[in-house]
């Protein structure tokens, strides 16, 4: 089942990305049916119960690839070593145009991510402080090197 958010998202995507978003698209509601899906700010956007402040993933199509955001990715395990680093406590899977999607893979982090839902919500700014002060100490040590 495609939704109309996708639809409307799918007409502004490279044509070479579409593949990638609509796999992601339906690994993340085959494992989250539930989760609102809508496009804010530029991306196909998925939230719990319409909480687009505390939104749980995004995926982000550009020229070169197609990226999965998770919002308060720094609190997921990263099993298979694929999040990379984002703004404060975002943390971003990019995929290249050439790049399969694991649907199983992708399903467990977007599932964790849902589990984590609660403890982000509940302690935001702790989380974001904490992120904050492991990246300075991370940038701190490259700049020692």
């Amino acid at each position: 089942m495609t939704s109309e958010a996708l639809k409307a998202y799918l007409k502004g995507v490279d044509p070479r990305a579409k593949p990638l978003v609509i796999d992601l698209d339906d690994a993340i509601r085959k494992v989250q049916p539930s989760l609102n899906v809508a496009i804010k700010y530029g991306l196909l956007m998925y939230a719990i119960r319409g909480d687009w402040r505390m939104w749980v993933c995004a995926i982000g199509a550009g020229n070169s690839g197609v990226a999965l955001r998770f919002l308060y990715g720094v609190l997921l395990t990263d099993p298979k070593h694929v999040l990379r680093a984002g703004s404060s406590v975002l943390m971003t899977w990019d995929f290249a145009l050439i790049d399969a999607v694991d649907p199983e893979a992708v399903g467990a982090y977007v599932a964790e991510a849902v589990t984590r839902y609660d403890e982000y919500k509940a302690n935001a700014p702790k989380i974001l402080e904490a992120s904050r002060a492991a990246a300075k100490a991370r940038s701190r040590k490259s700049r020692a090197r």
